[in-house]
C-alpha cells in the first residue's frame, strides 16, 4: 500500500470527505424523474440540429490506467461533426500540436465523453460512447473546410445522449459580454508561453506568432 503523502494528509485535516454513493446522495439528494430518465441511446432530429449548429465541443478520454484528458475541438458549424446514423457520429481532427493525448487514450480505452456547445446557449448536448480512430473514409468530404479534409476522425458509437441544463453557464455568466475581460487576471498567451513553455522565443516574437493574422494561417493547412 502506498505511503500517504504527509502534505496531502495535512491539507485534508478537518475535511469531511465523501467516500460512498450513499454519502454523495446525502449531500446532493436524488435526481428528479425528469433528470434521471432523460438519457437516450439514439439521436433525435433536435440532436442532429444541435450537432449541425455546434462549432465547439470538449472530448474527454481516459487511458487504460486512468490517465485523463479533456481536449477542445472547434470548427465552423456543420463541419465539426458528421452524423453517420442515429447511433453513430464522427468528429473531425484538424492540424494541431500533435500531442494526440486523447487519441492515444482511445487506442487504449475506447470510452469517450463529448459535450457540444452553441455560443450564447446555456444548455449543452452530452454524448457518451465508444470511439475509434479513422484515417480516411468517404464522409471526410462532408467535413472539409476551405478545401481541407480532416487529418483523421473519431467515430463514436453512442451509448448515451442527453441535454444538460444551463445552470453552470448562468452561474458563471460565461456568455455575458460585460463579464469578458480576458487579460484582467492572467497575462496574454505570449507571456504565458514565455514563462511556462520552453520556446526559446522572446515575448515580442511570441506576440507575432500568436497574432490572429499569423496563427490563423495554419488552422486547416
Amino acid at each position: 500500500m502506498p505511503t500517504p503523502d504527509p502534505a496531502s494528509t495535512s491539507r485534508a485535516s478537518g475535511w469531511a470527505e465523501i467516500t460512498t454513493p450513499d454519502e454523495l446522495v446525502g449531500v446532493l439528494g436524488v435526481p428528479s424523474d425528469r433528470a434521471r430518465d432523460k438519457v437516450r441511446m439514439a439521436l433525435l432530429p433536435v440532436d442532429r440540429d444541435w450537432l449541425a449548429a455546434s462549432p465547439f465541443c470538449v472530448l474527454a478520454t481516459a487511458s487504460a490506467t486512468g490517465a485523463c484528458d479533456a481536449s477542445p475541438k472547434g470548427d465552423p458549424p456543420g463541419s465539426l461533426v458528421h452524423v453517420l446514423d442515429d447511433r453513430t457520429i464522427a468528429l473531425a481532427e484538424r492540424p494541431g500540436n500533435r500531442r494526440a493525448d486523447g487519441y492515444r487514450n482511445i487506442l487504449e480505452n475506447p470510452r469517450v465523453g463529448l459535450n457540444f456547445l452553441i455560443p450564447g446557449r446555456g444548455d449543452t448536448l452530452r454524448v457518451n460512447g465508444r470511439g475509434r480512430l479513422v484515417s480516411d473514409a468517404p464522409f471526410f468530404d462532408e467535413l472539409a473546410v476551405k478545401g481541407h479534409r480532416p487529418l483523421l476522425a473519431v467515430v463514436v458509437e453512442i451509448d448515451e445522449i442527453f441535454f444538460h441544463c444551463a445552470k453552470a453557464f448562468l452561474r458563471s455568466g460565461l456568455w455575458q459580454p460585460e463579464t469578458w475581460d480576458p487579460e484582467a487576471r492572467v497575462p496574454r498567451r505570449a507571456v504565458i508561453a514565455r514563462e511556462v513553455e520552453p520556446t526559446g522565443m522572446t515575448v515580442e516574437q511570441l506576440d507575432d506568432y500568436y497574432a490572429p493574422e499569423n496563427y490563423g494561417k495554419s488552422l486547416y493547412a
